[in-house]
């Protein structure tokens, strides 16, 4: 189980003040746009090829171990992004958000596209895991960008914000992967030129964000007393790893789930994963409108996550497994943006970079060993049910602990986010 999470400093939800932007008109409609479609780059590497990977295995039949390999250039790009996240961070606070993010939007373009020239399976692949190092860049930027331009509540809205778009964007994406393969396995890869547009529109919407040294500090003693925060960032991102396993748990299983129910028609198990989807969306927005601090209502949405997935292993029959998924994903729609507004609490400017991209190599991390942990946990209950279950048991584990944890610090405050100070 995860380390309890220690809290914030005293200034409970935000101890940093975010760069004067403005949080009206058209230009901050603009920059609010761009990053919530840069936040989607990563998701449409990780489904848009999916519905042509059969398609791709039958033009490859001919290499050897191309079974396993195939669907690698589906889950490698996930994989170097958890790798490589922490250390884009770092370049993040060196070398600037707004450079970084439109070097890697470009990049995004190069590599994302490349597999439309190349033969070779082995290049594909190795052009997929650079995908990867691109995403890895851009979400962190945009992550830690929407930490630096908002404060208060309004950070919360456009987190929670992100997780909707994401959530929403992999049913769009799946189903543009499917009618752009109809044409060919190739097809696909020519929607990661859509960030040739992206870029230059960055360049000119987003502004540079400027850090604020402490009042009567110079910077540079600022930055000599400034201590990076190991501790308290290394429980939430625990935390976080755990989490992406609840949260990935239905998008990835909920197929096999029904299917261990007699359910094989393709469009009801579609619907199915699309109901859940939307409840995710829901489960952001109802945190984005409850104005709380994130951290004293984690043990609560882990219950509620746990809840869903009991109701998932006792199902008998379809109905009920879509009403537990549904419970659950209300549960990790309010669970991501939770962790990472906790997270984003914890950094201040000049750390944040870095503190965004450990939280995003948690996240991703867990994401990729989500169903290698259910798989051993099915070898191990002898059931996909059954392993479900015992990681709801474990979520309300952690919900418990976390509960006790702050019960015992004393550090529950029930008062409303501040409001944004820019």
């Amino acid at each position: 189980m995860p380390g309890s999470v220690p809290p914030p400093p005293s200034a409970a939800v935000d101890a940093t003040t975010a760069s004067a932007v403005a949080v009206s008109g058209p230009a901050h409609l603009l920059r609010v746009t761009l990053l919530m479609a840069g936040s989607c780059l990563p998701i449409l590497g990780a489904v848009l090829i999916a519905p042509v990977l059969p398609k791709m295995q039958d033009h490859f039949a001919s290499v050897p171990g191309a079974k396993a390999l195939v669907p690698l250039a589906l889950t490698v790009p996930a994989l170097a992004l958890a790798l490589l996240a922490p250390f884009a961070g770092v370049i993040v606070d060196r070398l600037g958000r707004k450079r970084l993010l439109t070097v890697a939007t470009l990049l995004y373009a190069v590599f994302g596209t490349a597999p439309l020239w190349l033969d070779s399976l082995g290049g594909i692949i190795a052009s997929r895991a650079l995908v990867g190092v691109a995403e890895a860049a851009i979400m962190t930027c945009c992550t830690t960008l929407i930490g630096d331009y908002y404060s208060g509540h309004r950070r919360v809205k456009y987190l929670a914000l992100q997780t909707m778009c994401a959530s929403a964007s992999a049913t769009v994406f799946f189903v543009l992967g499917g009618a752009a393969g109809s044409a060919g396995w190739r097809m696909p890869f020519w929607v990661y030129a859509v960030s040739l547009v992206l870029a230059p529109l960055m360049v000119t919407a987003l502004p540079n964000p400027a850090a604020r040294a402490a009042a009567g500090e110079a910077p540079a003693e600022a930055e000599a007393c400034r201590l990076f925060p190991w501790r308290q960032l290394a429980g939430i991102c625990a935390l976080t790893f755990f989490g992406a396993m609840v949260f990935y748990t239905v998008p990835v299983e909920m197929s096999y789930l029904l299917d261990d129910l007699g359910v094989e028609n393709p469009g009801v198990i579609g619907l199915a994963t699309a109901i859940a989807s939307a409840a995710t969306v829901g489960g952001a927005v109802t945190f984005a409108r409850l104005k709380r601090s994130p951290d004293p209502m984690l043990p609560a949405v882990f219950t509620v996550c746990a809840v869903g997935f009991g109701v998932m292993f006792l199902a008998g029959n379809a109905p009920v497994l879509v009403i537990g998924a549904v419970v659950n994903c209300v549960g990790t729609g309010m669970l991501l943006p939770a962790l990472l507004t906790s997270a984003m609490s914890r950094l201040a400017f000049e750390d944040r970079g870095r503190g965004t991209g450990l939280w995003m190599a948690a996240f991703f991390g867990g994401e990729f060993v989500c169903p290698l942990v259910l798989l051993a946990g099915e070898s191990a209950v002898g059931s996909l049910a059954g392993a479900v279950g015992v990681l709801g048991l474990t979520a309300a584990l952690v919900a418990a602990g976390l509960w006790a944890a702050r019960r015992r610090v004393g550090a529950v405050d029930p008062r409303p986010l501040p409001e944004q100070l820019a």
